[in-house]
């Protein structure tokens, strides 16, 4: 094959370009109902889900914050309200077509964090995050740090720390 005339690139020489090893880790960026700008590391991510709301069956008398349970591949899963979760007072919008789930994962506990709407994944250096000083009380012991950029000094991206968000001793509050 790699004989064939057919399958030469032409007489010119080829330009490659050098591929550059990101800076960091791989975070997916998300938003909750209040704006807060938030992020999870990608490994701990089983999968995003775009859910109907007729998907996620409510179940009474649970914490306000849980919005019912999901069946994700066979498994089902807790979906909650992330933003209440970590004390916003604006709950998320339930009356839409869809609803973005993340089922974020830790060791055997996979829980749908329910958020406003999905951002991008970025490579983010975990050197460059700073104390959550601008967090509220009720979302801090929930941080691992903060982001602050040089180019929007307002735009602040906070560091979710997973284990604590999906531990279950948080869905009695």
């Amino acid at each position: 094959m790699v004989g064939n005339p057919d399958f030469n690139i032409g007489s010119e020489a080829a330009e490659f370009q050098e591929i550059q090893t990101p800076l960091g880790e791989l975070y997916l960026r998300f938003y909750i109902s209040s704006g807060d700008e938030l992020a999870l590391p990608a490994t701990g991510i089983r999968e995003v889900i775009e859910a109907g709301s007729e998907e996620i069956t409510p179940i009474p008398n649970v914490s306000p914050f849980l919005l019912g349970t999901l069946n994700l591949r066979g498994r089902v899963i807790w979906v909650a309200d992330l933003g209440q979760l970590l004390g916003d007072l604006s709950p998320l919008k339930t009356d839409r077509s869809e609803i973005p789930v993340i089922a974020a994962e830790d060791s055997d506990i996979i829980l749908g964090l329910a958020v406003d709407r999905i951002g991008d994944t970025d490579w983010l250096d975990i050197k460059a995050l700073s104390e959550p000083t601008s967090a509220t009380e009720t979302m801090r012991p929930f941080l691992l740090g903060e982001w602050v950029f040089s180019e929007n000094p307002q735009r602040i991206l906070r560091l979710l720390n997973q284990g604590e968000v999906l531990r279950p001793k948080h869905w009695t509050n």
